[in-house]
């Protein structure tokens, strides 16, 4: 069997255990994150997802009148990398046991190593879509101790998710954003859109109703689907989501694609829990099909055209079949 056919571990992953990195996470790739918010909004957040690498998460690539740049949270060597035109600087996160960090310190080692590459601060400090969180980055002294293990869970489940997710997307026609992260929510998004002017919710933050104004159809991945609504210590927390904007009625008793996943209406939310994902035969595959469920339903009780789909095409084999002639 060679390398790319060996098939992918999908491992067990504990919310309690997750928690503390996937807050700090959350907030440090924020502080890269908002150099996007004064770029060009694309419908479906496009202009502010993270890419999933071979190493952790990266943003877009900002084109400003200082500096050319990215910038690379590296989960699997646990630092921050900033790639400019002017060249990089790595701002270590693995730190010292006996001496934790904060999102504080991290912030002022980030600016200071943006200033010599000629990048200005982020626009923002402001920490969003935390409960509970300190008002800015500048504010958050809570000791932070890098977990290396946990990083590498994380960046497997994005990794593991954003493979699937990719191949549920790749015969959508319309309109769709890359399949990434999303910086503020830390979820892993992808989204199909519609040319059907919405009417956004007026009293949500406007990057939320910038995100309504077109009817679309989301799946993702995330660490925490309840977002802590469910009071149940046991419910599973980590897992995929689906739901369709504006919501339709007739989800209730629909078949989601894989058993285990449900409607859930206090959410809002289609719910795939991970350890029922990971039992599959077929976890990737069955990503695909929990996609194409909430796609379906969509068709099925919103009015979104089934010929919007392309043949579902597994690769050209080029690799393998010469070319004609």
């Amino acid at each position: 069997m060679s390398v790319s056919e060996r098939p992918r571990t999908w491992p067990a992953l504990e919310f309690a255990e997750l928690a503390p990195m996937v807050d700090y996470l959350n907030r440090l790739v924020q502080v890269g994150g908002k150099y996007s918010l004064d770029e060009p909004f694309e419908v479906g957040w496009g202009d502010i997802v993270l890419e999933c690498t071979p190493r952790g998460l990266r943003t877009r690539t900002y084109r400003t009148a200082g500096a050319t740049f990215t910038v690379h949270h590296r989960l699997l060597d646990g630092d921050v990398v900033i790639e400019a035109d002017s060249g990089t600087r790595t701002i270590p996160l693995t730190g010292d046991p006996r001496a934790p960090g904060s999102v504080a310190s991290f912030y002022t080692a980030f600016c200071t190593a943006a200033a010599e590459l000629g990048i200005a601060p982020p626009p923002s400090p402001l920490i969003c879509e935390i409960p509970g969180a300190p008002p800015t980055f500048d504010d958050d002294h809570a000791a932070r101790t890098w977990d290396a293990d946990a990083a590498r869970l994380i960046w497997q489940g994005f990794d593991l998710a954003a493979h699937g997710l990719e191949a549920w997307q790749a015969p959508f026609i319309g309109h769709r954003p890359r399949v990434g992260v999303m910086w503020g929510g830390f979820d892993l998004s992808a989204t199909r859109f519609r040319h059907q002017p919405t009417k956004p919710v007026a009293d949500r933050p406007s990057f939320m109703q910038s995100g309504e104004l077109y009817a679309y159809v989301s799946v993702g991945f995330c660490f925490d689907t309840t977002r802590g609504a469910d009071k149940d210590p046991a419910a599973e927390r980590i897992g995929l989501y689906g739901y369709i904007w504006p919501q339709p009625d007739g989800l209730d008793g629909r078949s989601w694609g894989v058993e285990g996943a449900a409607w859930r209406p206090d959410l809002g939310l289609v719910l795939l829990p991970w350890p029922t994902l990971r039992r599959q035969p077929d976890p990737h595959q069955a990503v695909v099909a929990f996609g194409d469920a909430v796609y379906d339903a969509a068709v099925a009780t919103a009015g979104w055209p089934a010929d919007a789909l392309g043949p579902r095409v597994d690769g050209w084999h080029m690799s393998r079949t010469p070319p004609p002639g």
